[in-house]
């Protein structure tokens, strides 16, 4: 049986809510649909910036946060909905991460499931990472399941092995051969770098990689940066977006703190290579990362496989993971494992997230 689910997912960055439709028996996707991405509101942007940041302290403010946050989601998925005539059989609803302590046991994505859902009047499907972490994962990464579809579905077995690799707030990979998947965050995504730009007022993002190019490379400061054990350590691994200081730049000009910051993503990036069973052939590179030429530059010069833009490959780099939550959903439905041993570290396969009616 195929669904027509639309999936919602704000990444750490908080730049704005994406939200995609697919239908799919959770196995893979028979039909792709509309994506878009809509802004929250500035002041709840800051809000949640601000309780990420905290780096899980000082949650007075979290529920005043999280009823901002499905606000933002209900206004968002009507319009979308709406705007595009969709009358799905379920949404999910990821929330917003604003800290992610997997050795703690603890993840907290803000957000009400139930409100939604009555907001919306159809159903939701909500805390997807917490029957993970309750069974001994790490709570992420969640997508790898949703890559291995994409495989079947666009790609076959003939580029394998292949790592699809998401460079958003932080990076991370899944290996894809055969029925194998491993996966594991990476290190920083575009955390570090945003976040150098905005604090020295230059804007929010590296546009083009535009400043970043017109810096040179601290070689002994980004030396120094990858001796961080966690960059060696094996996966299943993940990560909070503070879990990583941009620190180790400050001092720097703001073209070269931008440079050397791009190149500590991108030789982390080189680095998780060699925590792969083989190399792979292909890099299928997805989120915002795949924006900065001059990141995409650097890891085709440092990976040993071909580096491309999924797009490349009629994958919709922006809608994917908002896509992946909607595959997630429908695995729920189907009764299908959404997490696996070789991506989470969970004890058994196991099937996430919770169905939530409307009670309206």
């Amino acid at each position: 049986m195929s669904w027509s689910i639309v999936g919602t997912i704000s990444g750490t960055s908080a730049d704005g809510i994406d939200l995609a439709s697919i239908e799919t028996d959770g196995q893979r996707v028979t039909k792709f649909g509309p994506a878009t991405t809509t802004s929250y509101r500035p002041e709840t942007r800051r809000s949640v910036l601000d309780a990420a940041a905290k780096k899980g302290t000082d949650r007075e403010q979290w529920p005043e946060i999280a009823r901002a946050v499905t606000d933002g989601h209900a206004t968002a998925i009507e319009r979308f909905l709406n705007d595009n005539k969709l009358s799905p059989d379920a949404v999910v609803f990821h929330g917003q991460t604003v800290w992610h302590d997997p050795k703690a046991g603890e993840t907290i994505q803000l957000g009400d499931p139930q409100s939604l859902a009555d907001a919306l009047d159809l159903p939701v499907i909500g805390d997807v990472r917490l029957a993970d972490m309750a069974a001994g994962g790490e709570g992420a990464p969640l997508v790898p399941v949703y890559h291995q579809a994409l495989c079947k579905t666009l790609l076959g077995e003939r580029r394998e092995p292949l790592c699809f690799l998401n460079i958003g707030g932080v990076s991370n990979l899944t290996y894809i051969e055969g029925e194998d998947l491993l996966a594991f965050d990476i290190g920083p995504g575009n955390a570090l770098l945003d976040d150098w730009i905005n604090r020295h007022g230059a804007g929010e993002y590296d546009a083009g990689g535009e400043i970043s190019k017109e810096g040179t490379v601290d070689e002994k400061r980004l030396a120094r940066a990858l001796n961080h054990p966690f960059l060696s350590e094996p996966g299943p691994k993940s990560l909070d977006r503070y879990s990583f200081s941009g620190e180790f730049a400050d001092g720097l000009g703001l073209e070269d703190g931008a440079a050397t910051l791009l190149a500590f993503t991108a030789e982390a990036i080189a680095k998780a290579e060699t925590l792969l069973p083989q190399p792979a052939k292909l890099w299928l590179v997805c989120g915002g990362g795949r924006h900065n030429p001059v990141l995409m530059s650097a890891l085709s010069d440092l990976l040993s496989g071909e580096v491309v833009s999924s797009d490349d490959h009629h994958i919709n780099g922006d809608a994917l993971e908002a896509q992946a939550m909607a595959f997630l959903g429908a695995r729920l439905k189907a009764d299908l494992p959404t997490t696996f041993p070789g991506t989470t570290g969970v004890s058994r396969p196991t099937i996430g997230g919770k169905l939530f009616h409307p009670m309206t």
